[in-house]
């Protein structure tokens, strides 16, 4: 699989969202090499606090591939789930999460805690990376323009 590319699918979502005035997060789910869902953040444009990149992106492959079940499915996502995510990670039984860059304050794949090591019924395969610096870039970038305003 190539995972360079998805996270560049990812990581031109998280360019969207930035441009939209959200902090840039964009997330891919793929199945066999296919990308079966996608999804950026939208807090700010929707006033949704469950509007997350990862969120939007499971219920699309949900409604691709017709069930709640994402089993085979890799998660790739520009920065590291935070809690809400990571729950719906495990309950929509992705196999693997692919994040950019590690979330310091939120993070929930091993920088705050990591939820995938939990007893739960389910236990995604977690990976930083690739293009770690990239997905950085994006959101010092972002953050770096708003302070400037």
């Amino acid at each position: 699989m190539d995972h360079e590319y998805f996270m560049g699918q990812a990581l031109a979502l998280a360019r969207e969202a930035a441009a939209s005035g959200d902090v840039p997060v964009g997330c891919v789910i793929v199945r066999e090499g296919k990308i079966v869902g996608q999804g950026r953040n939208r807090r700010e444009e929707r006033g949704d606090a469950t509007a997350h990149a990862e969120v939007e992106a499971i219920r699309d492959a949900c409604a691709c591939l017709g069930s709640w079940r994402l089993h085979r499915c890799t998660l790739y996502v520009t920065l590291e789930p935070c809690p809400m995510c990571a729950g719906a990670i495990v309950n929509a039984r992705v196999d693997e999460v692919r994040y950019g860059v590690r979330d310091e304050k939120a993070g929930c794949c091993g920088s705050v805690l990591n939820l995938f090591e939990e007893r739960f019924n389910h236990r995604p395969r977690i990976y930083q990376g690739p293009l770690e610096r990239e997905c950085g870039e994006v959101l010092q970038e972002f953050f770096q323009n708003l302070r400037e305003i």
